[in-house]
């Protein structure tokens, strides 16, 4: 009976498509999926709307509206136009830019979305072909826009589009300007809300000046000059996995002084299907197998990567057999932060006033090695538009220097406000070069880290509960959690719970509690044990799994200490898992 009412529903729903103000394509599409016996399909296109969340729209492509298409871009579109007509009512020109990545579909979505903003009075400004998140955030700070959206689903299947909305200062949108937005994305109810019918004189064509304008400004980032223009030759692999950073990443390499950019041919081919990869994720060993194949084939020393719309990075180094390692998210941002401050401080540019933030699932060396050298360290929420929201609080009274969080993603800078390959990509070509003028590998950099502020170890596990009952059991699981704390983790005591969603810190010895400053309550759990172990649980917000983020410490006292560590780092963490019951 349920299964019937649902078909009927779907029926229904996929009937209103066929109607006049949907083209040809479309209606053809959902014929044939009404048409055909199997109704899997259609179930799945229409069974619930394509939801515009705090981040925007992602979702397969294809007819419906469970789909990515242009009519669901088109109401997101209509939607987030009309909330900006009020927000900015007293703005005379409301200005947007647009960006896309490689995907198929993209460039479509991009122009349909700048025909809808210029139907509606707003002047958009338009990439005139693929180019990097981070330039698109960088372009509506300095044309001074109102906002501006991406179509991109990051490093999602080929299956996939999304559609990313942002705010003045070029961060993704928090409260209240994502809550307000949604609302008024909800209110499209039909085809014939949204302005198909483009203004020209409305939309402008923007490039080549843009590009030069955020490359210089990346090249500010440099802090060792001197090293690049002795290791100027060094050998570093990159491939953009089909995707934005093509262009724009050996460009800025070139800008820093790296002369001997080595490339992977087929993945610089520019394609929505990604055809060299099975997931365009460079958090996936597999995406930088031809990389590191081309690396050994021309000797080089690093191997670097960036995913479909260039905002995250994937990296391998030489460890000390000279065999490719992969360099974990964690260790990724620590290298970055490490370098910058290590660099602030020999250049004499500490003024007392500078900060870094990373994420709170982030690893706490990160803070060790901040309190050792006078930084200031904020911890934000999981995703950059957090990072970036720090940053808009301490503009004009505290210096940002770098943020990152550990599924990948850096910013080493302010004039973007989301995670930067481009830049991120150029400044560890630089870190590299700073190493070896400073006689060590980058594989001997990163021990001397572990050897001066401690070694740890992270691991992230994703338990998996499909469907109704699923979703019930997550529910259960923290709810679990947070009526029975844990005592103990691998024998270590509890000594501080941080509850994200009450926004309280509770000392397990005492009972005191004390209030997180936050911006806003998350279902996130975190536990603190007496050797430094930190264990955090999230349910995740776009799929069926709980996620828990473990991080251990330990000791080295030279190299050769490296890998006793990382395997009694691994005993621990099994462990801490059977502590968990996962």
């Amino acid at each position: 009976m349920e299964n019937e009412e649902l078909l009927k529903d779907v029926t229904a729903k996929a009937q209103v498509w066929l109607g006049d103000g949907y083209d040809e394509e479309t209606r053809t599409q959902v014929k044939a999926m009404l048409e055909n016996d199997d109704k899997t399909e259609l179930i799945e296109s229409f069974y619930k709307d394509l939801e515009f969340g705090t981040g925007g729209l992602r979702g397969i492509m294809g007819a419906g509206t469970n789909r990515m298409n242009i009519y669901t871009v088109g109401a997101a579109t209509q939607g987030l136009s009309n909330y900006l007509k009020k927000a900015f009512s007293d703005v005379p020109q409301i200005k947007v830019v647009i960006g896309h990545d490689c995907r198929n579909n993209s460039r479509k979505f991009a122009e349909i979305s700048a025909d809808i903003f210029s139907a509606n009075g707003i002047k958009v400004y338009l990439f005139d072909s693929l180019r990097p998140t981070p330039e698109t955030s960088f372009a509506i700070r300095e044309l001074g826009c109102q906002s501006g959206i991406i179509l991109t689903a990051s490093h999602n299947p080929k299956e996939y589009n999304g559609y990313k909305a942002y705010w003045s200062d070029g961060a993704q949108m928090i409260a209240p300007h994502d809550k307000e937005t949604i609302n008024e994305v909800n209110k499209i109810t039909s085809v014939k809300d949204i302005k198909f019918k483009g203004n020209p004189d409305l939309i402008e064509i923007i490039g080549e000046e843009m590009d030069k304008k955020y490359l210089e400004r990346i090249k500010t980032l440099s802090l060792s000059p001197d090293a690049i223009a002795r290791h100027h030759d060094l050998k570093i692999v990159y491939t953009p996995i089909h995707g934005t950073g093509v262009k724009m990443i050996p460009a800025s390499l070139k800008n820093f002084g790296f002369t001997n950019i080595i490339h992977v041919p087929e993945q610089d081919v520019v394609s929505g299907d990604f055809p060299t990869v099975v997931s365009p994720n460079p958090e996936e060993p597999a995406a930088l197998d031809m990389a590191i194949r081309k690396a050994i084939e021309t000797d080089a020393e690093l191997v670097m990567a960036s995913d479909p719309d260039a905002d995250r990075i994937g990296i391998a180094i030489r460890n000390d057999k000279g065999e490719f390692i992969l360099v974990n998210g964690n260790q990724i941002v620590m290298i970055f932060l490490n370098y910058l401050m290590t660099r602030y401080k020999e250049l004499g540019r500490l003024t007392g006033k500078e900060f870094i933030v990373k994420t709170i699932v982030t690893t706490e060396t990160i803070k060790t090695i901040a309190d050792r050298n006078n930084i200031k360290m904020y911890d934000s929420y999981t995703g950059f538009k957090w990072i970036a929201a720090v940053i808009r609080e301490l503009e004009g009274k505290e210096k940002y220097i770098g943020g990152g969080e550990e599924s990948f993603g850096f910013l080493p800078e302010d004039f973007a406000r989301d995670k930067d390959s481009v830049s991120s990509i150029s400044l560890m070509a630089e870190i590299a070069a700073w190493a070896k003028d400073n006689g060590k590998t980058m594989y001997q950099m990163l021990q001397d880290i572990y050897l001066e502020y401690g070694f740890s170890k992270e691991k992230g596990i994703s338990v998996v509960r499909k469907g109704k009952s699923g979703a019930e059991e997550i529910v259960a699981m923290m709810k679990n959690y947070r009526a029975n704390p844990l005592k103990e983790l691998a024998g270590s005591e509890v000594v501080l719970v941080k509850d994200f969603d009450s926004l309280e810190a509770t000392d397990m010895k005492t009972g005191k509690k004390t209030k997180l400053d936050m911006p806003a309550t998350s279902n996130v759990l975190q536990y603190f044990t007496e050797d430094g172990t930190k264990v955090s649980i999230r349910p995740s917000g776009t799929e069926p799994k709980i996620k828990f983020y473990i991080e251990v410490h330990g000791h080295m006292d030279s190299y050769a200490d490296y890998d006793r560590a990382n395997a009694d780092a691994d005993v621990k963490i099994e462990a801490i898992k059977k502590s968990l019951g996962i």
